[in-house]
């Protein structure tokens, strides 16, 4: 059995290995699938063999944390076979008509106005994936797309902060009665959107010219049978989940469920009979997903949550309350720090940190926690759902869009939160 200190050192250093690995997925020619499934084993070994704590304990802990990641890797799975089966019917044209211009700077503004406001009633997540899905339509090539995707994942972030169903952690802090509905997204539309727009400018300085082949890629491409139908079901199926999840309690995961069955069945009923249509059905769909990214979510995700089981997290939440006294500072601090650690669990201690007594419902650090902790993952492309789904779905390198789109995503970050704290003041004046 190993003491506490020792296992705890341990499993910290996993954590770095590991995620160094990540890191240099492209130069030790690795995939980063393997040292994430690693690190989530062998931190959780670590947490089994720490000494005074009962197995009894610790295999109930697993599961319920294995419960709260496997909920998003259904949610994930279904999503994924969602958008796989529209786009299979070439649905996405029906948007991509819409969009007559090829100019870069146009096209970066569209898609980054269009993902923030879709995220805001979706979540962060779900938006990435459509999003994604919709710009291979548009944009051939991957390098070109690359920069658009690492957008995406910013406007994301930043549309879901502001709304209770629009990011997990904002989620959970209108759940646990920490905000109220308009309040909050009083607060952070605007800094949210001046975060998004100041992303959309820096990074509109770097594209110039046209996407010459965008146009007629779009016209030349005719759609499957159903795709008017698929189209609007998928979308519908998607949108509905958080009303789903507000009409029966249940979580976001089981809305996808039902709303991949009921295409299933749609699907099943037009081209069932036709054998020349089985690659518009989801048996084959199903192929198409990424297993080695949903894999790589898996493995993150259980990373995390045994640096959370071991207590870790609560510790940096303790000494962040002990050496940082103002609270804006701290919230600050916990959206850095979510850009490398899932922001779920470090909300959730700062939750435990502060009760309602001390900081009221709709008090500011409550707001700006639900901003940082939402917009903070935008940094680092593994600080996000909505990053890691862009890592699997368009294999972004961890250190491009650390070099790319990460300083975009941190001045936005600080100057959202400057605009916050200046609209907090306003009233004051």
């Amino acid at each position: 059995m190993l003491d506490i200190q020792l296992s705890h050192i341990l499993i910290i250093l996993t954590f770095i290995l590991g995620y160094l690995a990540i890191i240099l997925e492209s130069r030790i020619k690795v995939n980063k699938t393997a040292p994430a499934l690693l690190m989530a084993v062998i931190t959780w070994s670590f947490v089994f063999l720490t000494e005074g704590h009962q197995w009894s304990q610790d295999i109930h802990q697993l599961g319920e944390r294995l419960s709260d990641v496997s909920q998003i890797i259904f949610f994930l799975l279904g999503a994924m076979a969602l958008v796989e089966l529209i786009d299979s019917h070439k649905g996405f044209k029906i948007i991509t008509d819409l969009i007559q211009t090829s100019s870069k700077r146009k096209i970066l503004w569209v898609i980054g106005l269009f993902t923030f406001f879709l995220s805001a009633v979706l979540d962060n997540l779900t938006t990435t994936i459509v999003i994604v899905s919709l710009l291979r339509k548009l944009v051939p090539e991957h390098k070109e797309r690359m920069l658009l995707g690492a957008m995406v994942v910013i406007a994301a972030n930043a549309g879901g902060a502001w709304t209770p169903i629009g990011d997990v952690t904002t989620t959970m802090l209108w759940i646990n009665g920490n905000i109220t509905s308009l309040a909050v997204m009083r607060a952070l539309l605007m800094p949210s959107l001046v975060s998004l727009v100041v992303a959309l400018f820096l990074f509109g300085l770097r594209l110039k010219g046209n996407y010459p082949q965008l146009v007629r890629r779009a016209q030349e491409e005719s759609p499957e049978p159903g795709a008017r139908v698929v189209f609007f079901c998928g979308l519908g199926a998607l949108i509905f989940v958080p009303i789903f999840k507000a009409l029966t309690g249940l979580p976001p995961f089981m809305g996808v469920l039902i709303g991949l069955g009921g295409l299933w069945v749609i699907t099943d009923l037009m081209h069932g009979e036709k054998e020349e249509k089985k690659h518009l059905r989801v048996p084959h769909i199903l192929t198409r997903i990424d297993t080695s990214g949903v894999l790589f979510f898996l493995g993150i995700l259980l990373c995390i949550s045994a640096l959370d089981a071991a207590g870790l997290l609560r510790n940096l939440a303790d000494f962040l309350d002990r050496t940082v006294h103002s609270l804006a500072l701290i919230a600050t601090l916990i959206g850095l720090v979510s850009a490398v650690i899932d922001n779920v669990p470090l909300v959730a201690a700062g939750m435990g940190m502060y009760d309602l007594q001390t900081y009221p419902i709709d008090s500011t650090f409550w707001q700006l926690l639900a901003y940082c902790a939402g917009t903070g993952g935008s940094i680092l492309v593994i600080g996000s759902a909505a990053g890691v789904a862009l890592m699997s779905l368009e294999k972004v390198d961890f250190m491009w869009y650390l070099r790319k789109a990460g300083w975009i995503a941190c001045v936005s970050y600080v100057i959202g939160i400057a605009v916050y704290l200046l609209q907090e003041m306003i009233p004051m004046v």
